[in-house]
């Protein structure tokens, strides 16, 4: 984990995780959007990250798959 991380950012990626393991969300674009109606200010900037998010990705695929 980054040591510059705060602890906003990681509240929001939580929530990100969240909702990703939720299966309501297919892509990544459905969950920044989800954040970023929540209230979460750093949501886009956090969606830069291509790990963070490819993981969110890898995620909703997992989620999905279970559901199935």
């Amino acid at each position: 984990m980054n040591i510059t991380e705060n602890k906003a950012d990681r509240a929001m990626r939580d929530r990100a995780f969240a909702l990703a393991d939720s299966a309501r969300f297919t892509t990544v674009l459905e969950i920044e959007r989800a954040l970023i109606s929540e209230g979460w200010p750093n949501a886009a900037r956090a969606m830069q990250s291509e790990i963070f998010r490819q993981a969110l990705h890898d995620r909703c695929n997992t989620a999905a798959k279970s559901e199935a």
